[in-house]
């Protein structure tokens, strides 16, 4: 599901074969490019493929800016590009390779950056991988390796020395002390922008709970944001690239954790599908958390509540895209949202 393709393929063609000769050699040309059908609500994605001069070809992704719409309060378009880089750079997390950041916006007509295109499958969100596909067709014991190798990639995000590879940058010290304390301020604002001033009182009660029942003392991590494994590029049961790094923050690694598991209960205990039979128990997952970074888990449930309120701001914001788009119709209430409100009663002491 995301935004309907809105960008002539033809000339997106002959303007990014123009600003690749100065990066690849002159006579670069570039062949095979689209859209994926859904190319998704926070960026816009175009995949192809540069024949190089000396006939070689290089797969390459350009995500590009949205201009007509934008899903998050701040999008933090080159912090996403800078985060990979450093990545790439400071860490063992897998990531596609990053080239190219460019902030001119009359190639494409915003800034964009490219990636190196990666190979593989992805568990898919719609029809969500719990109902149909790859993941749902594998064995039991090659689904739990799915979970398992992508909630380990996940943690390699974590133990990134964030100081080291040069991420200050995510520090906004504006919404005071970075952590939990910027990201409630974050979501405060987001809420309101998102419900044009007239947030739902379920979504209020679980930002009041949220700020009433703030960990103290918490350790300050790089964390992924959209942490799941369907922004994971699989190759077998490996992950090959981390993906989406919209959401990307500064705060407690838990964060990631109950977003990594909360979105899989949502896509199946809240959307009515069975879970896949592969997948470990929460308590597997806890523990072997733990075992692979050394750390405890000990604000889980906490966590579970902030995950599941981001999830209905966010939903709240692309209600009103997909009414703008056309995609749902006005007068008609957005099931995602409903299922979403759901979801947040389910953890919501």
């Amino acid at each position: 599901m995301g935004v309907p393709a809105q960008r002539d393929l033809e000339q997106a063609c002959s303007h990014l074969a123009g600003w690749l000769a100065s990066r690849l050699g002159e006579g670069v040309s570039i062949e095979k490019i689209e859209m994926p059908d859904a190319t998704g609500f926070s960026s816009e994605t175009l995949l192809f493929d540069a024949l190089l001069p000396d006939g070689n070809a290089r797969g390459l992704v350009a995500k590009v800016e949205p201009t007509r719409y934008r899903v998050f309060l701040e999008p933090q378009f080159e912090a996403q590009f800078r985060v990979v880089e450093a990545l790439a750079r400071h860490s063992d997390a897998p990531v596609p390779p990053p080239y190219w950041f460019e902030p001119d916006g009359s190639v494409l007509g915003a800034p964009f950056y490219v990636l190196g295109k990666v190979d593989g499958q992805v568990p898919q969100d719609n029809p969500n991988y719990s109902a149909e596909g790859w993941l749902k067709e594998l064995p039991p014991a090659e689904q739990r390796e799915v979970w398992w190798s992508g909630l380990e990639a996940m943690a390699r995000v974590h133990a990134t020395d964030w100081k080291a590879a040069g991420l200050y940058f995510l520090d906004n010290p504006r919404r005071g002390q970075p952590g939990l304390e910027q990201q409630l301020h974050y979501y405060r604002e987001f809420l309101t922008w998102a419900s044009s001033g007239d947030p739902n009182p379920l979504h209020e009660r679980a930002l009041s709970w949220l700020d009433a029942n703030r960990p103290a003392d918490e350790p300050l991590d790089l964390c992924w944001g959209d942490a799941r494994i369907s922004n994971t590029i699989f190759q077998g049961t490996r992950p090959a690239a981390l993906l989406d790094w919209e959401m990307v923050t500064l705060g407690n690694a838990e964060q990631d954790l109950a977003w990594f598991m909360y979105l899989d209960r949502w896509f199946t205990e809240v959307v009515g599908n069975p879970r896949l039979p592969g997948f470990p128990s929460r308590n597997e997952t806890v523990a072997r958390y733990e075992s692979v970074t050394g750390r405890a888990v000990r604000h889980l449930d906490y966590y579970d509540v902030f995950a599941a309120f981001r999830y209905c701001v966010i939903m709240t914001r692309l209600a009103d895209i997909m009414v703008a788009f056309e995609t749902w119709p006005a007068d008609e209430e957005f099931v995602g949202l409903t299922l979403t409100n759901q979801g947040l009663e389910l953890v919501l002491p």
